[in-house]
């Protein structure tokens, strides 16, 4: 079994990266000559999905403009957040429904995406297939992160995701969720860390390792760092 489909949230404001992001989506911030975007719509295409699906909001007409010159060997659509901005949760949650797919994954274009990470998320799934799983997410050690004074968000133990006070894992946003965890919810403006937090408590959120450097779009001092790398 594979996933055929991906989303990549675009929708945020990228308020930390001011004022880069005020003119700018910050999907479309470059690094290396070339959109992190961009960045992770190649590293997607190579886990051979058959669609993209990408959520805007903010300064959207500019996503859309770019891909105009753009010509990826798989099919990508847009799917506007609406009048208001539905943040993680919501986001995703109408992408499933511009979409026909059971399981998906989720990816966060401010994360530095590149091929090295393409075995580890094949082994993901695999392992998410195998065990039946509803929900998995990439995290990795923050003694691996650029940013060293990015702080953890949980605990991992045999692929369990737990929360505790050492939090020596950080959500490297990239993940694959089923359609059925949204049930309960509606199209507005929700975090997916609400569904999280529920699988948490009945400890049933999973998570697999990622050995690669993490590089992620902090703040603007993370991006000049990563521009001059």
């Amino acid at each position: 079994m594979k996933i055929n489909n991906a989303f990549i949230l675009c929708a945020g404001f990228g308020k930390r990266l001011n004022p880069l992001t005020l003119k700018k989506p910050k999907p479309l911030l470059q690094i290396k000559n070339q959109t992190i975007l961009e960045d992770c719509i190649n590293t997607v295409i190579k886990l051979k999905v058959d669609n993209i699906f990408l959520n805007t909001f903010y300064l959207s007409e500019q996503i859309v403009d770019f891909f105009k010159n753009k010509n990826f060997s798989v099919k990508i659509k847009i799917i506007e957040d609406g009048k208001e901005i539905l943040d993680t949760g919501g986001g995703i949650l109408n992408l499933i429904n511009h979409s026909d797919c059971e399981d998906f994954f989720v990816f966060n274009p401010d994360t530095i995406w590149n091929e090295n990470y393409v075995s580890e998320i094949n082994d993901m799934q695999k392992y998410y297939f195998q065990n039946k799983l509803n929900n998995i997410l990439l995290l990795v050690n923050k003694k691996l992160s650029f940013d060293n004074n990015l702080e953890g968000d949980f605990d991992l133990e045999d692929n369990m995701i737990k929360k505790s006070y050492e939090k020596n894992f950080i959500y490297t946003g990239c993940q694959i969720l089923n359609k059925n965890l949204f049930n309960e919810y509606e199209v507005k403006n929700f975090s997916v860390a609400n569904i999280w937090n529920k699988l948490l408590m009945k400890q049933e959120l999973n998570g697999f390792e990622s050995t690669n450097k993490f590089h992620h779009l902090t703040n603007l001092e993370i991006f000049k760092k990563l521009k001059g790398s």
